[in-house]
């Protein structure tokens, strides 16, 4: 089903400046409306603004009109439970196909089927994780969050979480948010091949992507991640012959691949920030100061697969919240969330995404200014960089 689509409305209006540093004097006139119409497509810059982003002020909203809403605040049990069934399911699914060929169909249906939905599912229980909503305790989040990463075959756990909350802290933010596409991609992957090539292979852009922003410190717990991820994936390959193999590996690794690529729980990369709204040129004016929708939620059936990532809007406004507890939120704060852009298909969002012209890499709205790195980053991000507090991470 087609992404339900809310259109910004605003009258144009005439600026000699440029909207945005470094726009031709053409590009500016595109920008603020005052060339042709059907030159507004041509140019394509990011959608840049000086406003601050929309969840803090939300969420701040929200607690006014619905003090009660706190008291969802807080880890849930029940996700150890669901990270413990699903690397059990990914252990047996490995030791069936260990003498099943890789260039099979049977290796890569199972490994599409169930495989790539099964290590989303981790990835996704990791996102959860590295909130603290597990456990109370930091340590204990961090080593089941090491343990969800297991049938990943990648270690990325303890990295994640460091680039994640400052994604959260500095939504948008030029030179923080490592959810946003770099300048190369933006430049040599905004076209139709381009943007295949992108939702193909995006599980390597957002695994790369992040160390060319700026590194995180290397700690006990990214050592402890690495230790136990290649020693769970070496007793798989050699040590443990009579229950799996190479083959068993592969699959792990191929289920990691097509968790990041044209799957249809995959969409959620592209769904939860790129701006599928029709925005006037005004709008994209950053002077004009009129937001644009940044986050974009979806409620359909793949949220159970997922914990519950889809509502997105509803996770940045409260990041504390965990999955189970999300769809309690939307209700008991529903004026909030009624008029708000959605998704209806996350399969319909990757076909939209690449076919569609006037949604590309450059479709995500950037700033300036704002936000913090959570942790610790390169000397040049040090000036940046602040010490968090766990209740100022997870407010």
């Amino acid at each position: 089903m087609a992404a339900s689509m809310t259109t910004t409305t605003s009258s144009s209006s005439r600026r000699k400046e440029p909207a945005v540093n470094g726009l031709t004097k053409d590009e500016t006139m595109t920008i603020n409306g005052e060339g042709d119409a059907s030159d507004s497509t041509s140019y394509r810059d990011f959608f840049w603004t000086y406003t601050e982003e929309p969840h803090r002020t939300r969420r701040l909203a929200i607690i006014k009109a619905h003090p009660q809403v706190t008291k969802l605040c807080g880890p849930e049990p029940l996700t150890k439970y669901v990270v413990a069934g699903v690397v059990c399911l990914q252990l047996v699914l490995a030791h069936l196909l260990r003498n099943t060929p890789f260039w099979s169909w049977k290796f890569w249906a199972v490994a599409y089927v169930f495989g790539a939905t099964a290590n989303q599912n981790l990835f996704l229980a990791i996102h959860e994780i590295s909130h603290n909503l597990a456990f109370r305790s930091p340590l204990a989040n961090r080593l089941i969050a090491i343990v969800a990463n297991l049938p990943i075959a990648v270690p990325y756990s303890a990295s994640f979480r460091p680039y994640h909350l400052t994604h959260h802290k500095s939504l948008g933010v030029d030179g923080l948010d490592t959810d946003l596409p770099t300048a190369f991609e933006a430049i040599f992957l905004d076209s139709i091949l381009g943007k295949a090539f992108f939702c193909t292979f995006q599980i390597f852009f957002y695994a790369l992507r992040p160390m060319t922003v700026y590194r995180v410190p290397f700690t006990g717990i990214h050592l402890l991640n690495v230790i136990v991820q290649l020693s769970f994936d070496y007793t798989i390959y050699a040590l443990l012959p009579a229950y799996f193999s190479g083959s068993s590996l592969l699959y792990l690794l191929l289920s990691s691949f097509l968790a990041g690529s044209l799957h249809p729980t995959a969409g959620h990369f592209i769904a939860e920030h790129y701006v599928y709204e029709k925005i006037t040129p005004t709008a994209r004016d950053p002077a004009n100061g009129i937001p644009i929708p940044e986050t974009y939620s979806y409620y359909g059936p793949l949220n159970f697969f997922t914990y519950n990532v889809g509502l997105h809007n509803e996770h940045h406004d409260f990041p504390a919240i965990p999955w189970t507890r999300l769809p309690k939120l939307h209700e008991m704060a529903k004026e909030f969330y009624a008029d708000l852009p959605r998704h209806r298909s996350w399969t319909h969002v990757i076909w939209q995404f690449i076919f569609d012209e006037e949604i590309g890499m450059r479709s995500r709205v950037k700033r300036k200014q704002g936000g913090r790195i959570v942790g610790g980053g390169s000397k040049v991000a040090a000036a940046k960089v602040a010490e968090w507090k766990e209740d100022e991470i997870e407010a």
